[in-house]
């Protein structure tokens, strides 16, 4: 047993001792309440199986010190989560060591491809049935696989593909869609990485076996939930200062699913998606807040100001990385992929023409590597709260750095088609390097209740500054744009007859709003040339999410029947998970539901596959066989369609995990 893994057990053991503690405890400073949870939560999902075998221990702790020195009502508050998820040792085929396969697909246009490349003289008949990784050529040498290119070809001076063996491979997309349009495929490294170091990215998606299986226990030692002190000091003048310091969560905004204002805190959708409770799967961090508040005074019934400063480095969401059963968008494993292929070389299905399968030396398309910050302090935001007559309000402003990744091409290259390796910037490739760019927030909410109306309503409304899309117009395939995001919310307790006779029904629904204004699209590209379809930023110009709760309460409050549902107008999918909640009595919480999707799940876009990044080599043929001018130079796509890799920006969250329908169960002990 190595010392991290002792480590994750001791702290477990500890966690589970302090099972023990729950409860309130008199102590001669003042008061130390204590109380906490066990959990269990397994999922469910159809056609794959075991997707969750979560085991939780949380236990949190308030210690009230009383008054200190200038300050009042100091107190150390703490919370510490253990998490043991078995899914990476009961399905390991799917998640785990085992998981991937060995691929092959058929490729019956290479046959012709290659006659092409040799000007119709090649020296032998290349196979039909292509192996997923591999050097091309007659069968009898044992070189049954793809096509490669010059770069590719060690006999003319390329660089073979040698650390990408076919095993532990998975399709990229195939969870989604069955490639509809015969677009370009690549596969995916599945396995966690000390078990597949291939497509792994160092300090961003590079988890080994130990840290999926307890997430909790990692560098950033998240089983610290929270651990700060707080204080108040009072004025004479009747105003009070109330100082934080250590690691928390801080609450901007009101939402349920979705974020508007709510951008302190990164979030792990590794956990569930975008389903997990915010309340769990935010990640905190460290930082310093300050509020100074006046209470009421003048027009208004309440008012504070107040200052948060995070005091660690930025951290990115989680997104899962490739073979982890939640990954939004799927981005993690299209991370992994292309690091695969930036890395050791891959073969690209499909390219460039579908059934047709090349292989691509390393340093040429992928993710050449990650540029998190790593300057602690350079976060801070600025809200202003309050109550005027009857409308809750706040004032909010924040620069950080974004919790998304941006895909930055423009890397330096090797170009395929002329061994030996070399450098160079090529327009329009899918060479990459990930970003976190800074980003400007200003917004503002109000809540407010309408008696006439019986309901209780809620607007957010954010701008944002220096968020970057792709972009397949740009020569390095991004551009940055100003965003307004917004929701409009309301909740209405109604009778409804057949559901309840004596108690109301919860009603909850939200209107979330997005909008691109620096939005680019054209039907030509830049060399003037007519395009197939629409090409540019994959992300709606214009978005709409609804989300509707009905929540009621049987038996005393004991059996709590609810169901959410949200729906992309954008994507044209949608999903509903209905659930119910049973309280044995006050320490048991048993809660079982589905979480089911529908709709169109995932769209076209163009692949970026028609542009001539490499010239005059990637010029497609009929233009070569026409003799066009523009062959000589690069230019950007012709608009070919296909799924991947940027039709996931169009599917969203939702479209994107269309084939995740579950059964999901959780009991949870709390104390």
């Amino acid at each position: 047993m190595n010392n991290r893994s002792l480590f994750r057990q001791s702290l477990l053991g500890g966690a589970i001792a302090m099972l023990g503690l729950s409860g309130g405890v008199a102590t001669a400073q003042g008061t130390l309440e204590t109380r906490g949870f066990v959990e269990h939560s397994s999922h469910v999902r159809d056609g794959m199986g075991l997707t969750r075998f979560r085991n939780r221990v949380q236990f949190e702790f308030n210690a009230d010190l009383g008054d200190r020195g200038i300050f009042s009502d100091v107190n150390i508050n703490g919370t510490l989560r253990a998490t043991y998820d078995g899914v990476y040792d009961f399905n390991d085929e799917e998640y785990g060591d085992e998981a991937g396969d060995s691929l092959r697909f058929p490729a019956p246009g290479n046959p012709a491809f290659f006659d092409y490349l040799n000007g119709g003289a090649s020296p032998f008949a290349p196979p039909t049935d292509i192996s997923f990784v591999g050097t091309f050529g007659p069968g009898a040498l044992g070189l049954d696989g793809a096509i490669p290119l010059p770069g590719a070809n060690p006999m003319i001076g390329g660089t073979a593909i040698v650390n990408n063996p076919n095993e532990g491979l998975k399709f990229l997309g195939a969870d989604v869609h069955n490639n509809p349009y015969g677009g370009g495929v690549l596969a995916y490294p599945a396995r966690p990485c000390d078990d597949d170091s291939r497509g792994c990215l160092d300090d961003y998606m590079d988890a080994e076996l130990e840290e999926l299986r307890f997430p909790d226990f990692n560098d950033d030692l998240d089983f610290l939930r929270e651990l700060y002190v707080e204080g108040t000091i009072p004025l004479s003048n009747g105003h009070e200062i109330g100082v934080s310091l250590g690691r928390k969560q801080v609450v901007w905004g009101r939402t349920d699913l979705f974020r508007v204002l709510d951008v302190i805190n990164p979030v792990d959708f590794a956990a569930n998606n975008i389903y997990e409770e915010l309340e769990d799967a935010r990640i905190p961090m460290l930082m310093f807040t300050g509020e100074y508040r006046m209470g009421s005074v003048g027009a208004f019934d309440d008012l504070n100001f107040q200052v948060v400063w995070k005091l660690e480095k930025p951290r990115p969401h989680n997104l899962g990385q490739g073979g982890q059963p939640y990954a939004i968008l799927g981005a993690g494993n299209l991370f992994r992929s292309l690091a695969n292929c930036w890395q050791n070389g891959c073969t690209f299905w499909n390219f460039p023409a579908t059934g047709t399968a090349v292989d691509f030396p390393k340093n040429v398309i992928g993710i050449r590597d990650v540029n998190r910050p790593s300057d602690a302090f350079k976060e801070v935001g600025f809200r202003v709260e309050g109550v005027l007559r009857g409308v809750g309000f706040s004032l909010n402003a924040m620069t950080y750095f974004s919790q998304l990744p941006s895909l930055r091409g423009g890397v330096l290259a090797d170009n395929p088609f002329t061994p030996p390796p070399e450098a160079q910037f090529y327009p329009y490739n899918f060479g990459f390097d990930i970003e976190f760019p800074r980003i400007d927030l200003i917004g503002g909410s109000a809540d407010f209740y309408v008696e006439s109306l019986k309901s209780a309503f809620r607007v957010e409304l954010a701008y944002t500054s220096g968020e970057e899309f792709a972009n397949t117009l740009e020569e390095r395939m991004f551009s940055d744009s100003d965003v307004v995001r917004w929701v409009i919310g309301v909740d209405r307790p109604t009778f409804i007859p057949f559901l309840s006779k004596n108690r109301s029904i919860l009603v909850s629904a939200q209107l979330f709003g997005q909008h691109l204004l620096d939005h680019e699209e054209a039907s030509v590209n830049s060399a003037g040339i007519p395009t197939g379809r629409k090409v540019g930023m994959p992300d709606w110009e214009n978005n709409y999410i609804f989300t509707l709760l009905l929540q009621a309460n049987y038996m005393n409050d004991r059996v709590t029947p609810q169901i959410i549902t949200a729906y992309d107008f954008g994507a044209r999918s949608g999903a509903v998970a209905p659930t119910v909640t049973w309280k044995p009595d006050n320490n048991w919480v048993v809660t079982a539901g589905f979480n089911i999707k529908w709709g169109e799940g995932a769209h076209e876009y163009d692949d970026n596959l028609s542009a001539n990044i490499f010239a005059p080599y990637t010029c497609p043929p009929p233009m070569v066989m026409g003799g066009a001018p523009e062959c000589s130079s690069s230019f950007s796509s012709l608009g070919k369609k296909g799924v991947e890799p940027l039709g996931r920006f169009r599917a969203g969250p939702i479209g994107n995990a269309i084939n995740e329908d579950e059964f999901q169960l959780t009991v949870r002990y709390q104390f």
